[in-house]
């Protein structure tokens, strides 16, 4: 247990070590807290990592938290480090403190995470229903993602950008990265399962 829970603190840190650095330079930019919170919570990046804080976080801290959750979470952040190393790594010139917060939340995170739920987490509580479960939430992101990119002209990713792409090709995105997600979470309940009988 207190490898379990130390591994789990690592992660907290490491996503909230992330998302404060990159408050700290989005602050330096905007110059308003609000507006700087308003900002961050337009990308699914920061609210994967706000989950992995916090789920890890009750981990390291001896709380209880169900399995499923968990997993969901683990593939949430897995998949921003798959989108980003696929679509968005070297878009934008980066340095100092958003350098850092990019390495964090788009990188070590997504690496950390999965890492620690092959070794620590429990197995055998997983079902094939889980997938679809776990795919609401970035369901749920994209229209709230779309509906503050028409209202304020800026979208949170250029996948999804309808002013620029057309909605066709956004939905076109759209699906695919859902169906990968789904096919990810299937993929996550097997390995749990096929551990769950190795163990």
């Amino acid at each position: 247990m207190g490898m379990t829970r130390a591994g789990a603190g690592i992660v907290a840190l490491v996503a909230l070590a992330g998302l404060v650095v990159q408050f700290a330079a989005t602050l330096a930019q905007t110059g308003s807290v609000v507006e700087t919170v308003w900002t961050l919570l337009r990308f699914f990046t920061v609210l994967a990592n706000m989950l992995v804080a916090m789920a890890f976080g009750a981990v390291a801290l001896g709380g209880a938290i169900r399995p499923r959750r968990l997993a969901g979470v683990v593939l949430a952040i897995l998949l921003v480090g798959i989108v980003y190393g696929l679509l968005l790594n070297g878009l934008l010139d980066l340095s100092g403190g958003a350098l850092l917060a990019d390495t964090l939340l788009h990188k070590v995170t997504p690496v950390l995470a999965p890492l620690w739920w092959i070794g620590f987490a429990p197995r055998g509580q997983l079902g094939w229903r889980d997938p679809w479960r776990w795919a609401l939430f970035p369901a749920l992101y994209l229209p709230y993602a779309l509906l503050r990119g028409v209202a304020e002209g800026r979208y949170a990713y250029p996948f999804i950008n309808v002013a620029k792409l057309g909605i066709g090709p956004v939905l076109v995105n759209a699906a695919l990265i859902a169906v990968s997600f789904v096919a990810a979470g299937h993929a996550l309940v097997w390995i749990d399962r096929r551990m769950a009988r190795r163990g």
